[in-house]
């Protein structure tokens, strides 16, 4: 009376099923996960290589001279008056002399 039609089993390889998601995987490695590792690890190298003197901006856009370093801590002079106390990770980058003699 009825016929159930019945599809035979795939043969398809277990390399044909995972292939995609690890093509996916290499796509996000080199588009997303290497350039963010890069860019982290050259912030880091530069928040080391901070030192007294250096005319830098944080993250909130607030420029100032690095007055005082520690570990973790950096005390700024903005305005020749004013010593402010941020972290050290909230140092967005350092302001090349350079930069500073043109203006």
């Amino acid at each position: 009376m009825f016929q159930y039609a019945t599809a035979a089993p795939s043969g398809g390889s277990l390399l044909g099923l995972i292939g995609p998601f690890v093509l996916m995987f290499v796509v996000f490695y080199f588009l997303l996960i290497r350039p963010q590792q890069k860019k982290t690890k050259t912030r880091n190298l530069m928040l080391k290589a901070l030192k007294k003197g250096d005319k830098v901006v944080t993250i909130g856009g607030l420029h100032g001279t690095i007055m005082e370093i520690s570990d973790d801590i950096v005390v700024l002079r903005v305005n020749d008056v004013t010593k402010l106390t941020f972290d050290r990770g909230s140092i967005s980058h350092s302001v090349s002399p350079d930069a500073d003699e043109k203006a």
